[in-house]
């Protein structure tokens, strides 16, 4: 059995007569677009890129000096005074306000040794203060004669010369002994 194709021609009544619609024709000119436009594409992200390389460059400068500036507030010794260090486990160094807290400290102490007592002057402006920020009497004090003498020795001892116990300004941080108070404890 041989098959056959049959073709017919189909035609609609509202159809015209006239010629089909011919196709659109090619443009067959070159193609005009901008030689340059990868140049500036690459230019483009090379800029950027060096941009961004400026940046954290900028930025880890600025870390670096931040972390450097830590590392030497790291290392900077702490000044504290010898006598607080010794007196701190203990409360407090000592406040002489009046003449007989001066007279039973001293009848307690070797004449041989001075001692620090709790009064310093931390800016060396001749401010003198107690250790617990209590106020400071200058009519109730006990220097010997020309004392305070230095600007520099910001902190106070008491010190026996020819039996004679008076204060004198010293150093802060001078090994000396140290004459602590201590809170009254009750059991």
């Amino acid at each position: 059995m041989a098959s056959e194709i049959t073709y017919a021609e189909v035609k609609f009544k509202n159809e015209s007569k006239s010629e089909p619609p011919a196709a659109p024709k090619e443009k067959t000119s070159a193609h005009q677009g901008n030689p340059g436009f990868p140049k500036q594409l690459l230019v483009s992200l090379l800029i950027l890129l060096l941009l961004v390389a400026i940046a954290f460059l900028i930025a880890f400068i600025i870390f670096f000096q931040r972390y450097s500036l830590l590392l030497k507030e790291k290392k900077k010794p702490i000044e504290v005074s010898y006598n607080k260090v010794r007196c701190e486990k203990m409360n407090s160094t000592v406040k002489v306000n009046t003449q007989e807290e001066q007279n039973f400290i001293t009848r307690n102490l070797e004449g041989s040794s001075a001692y620090y007592v709790g009064l310093s002057d931390p800016e060396g402006k001749n401010q003198w203060q107690w250790v617990d920020g209590s106020p400071y009497n200058e009519s109730t004090t006990f220097w010997r004669p020309g004392e305070p003498s230095h600007r520099d020795e910001q902190c106070v001892m008491i010190n026996s010369v020819r039996g004679s116990w008076g204060w004198n300004d010293a150093h802060c941080d001078a090994h000396q002994r140290s004459i602590c108070e201590m809170k009254k404890v009750y059991f």
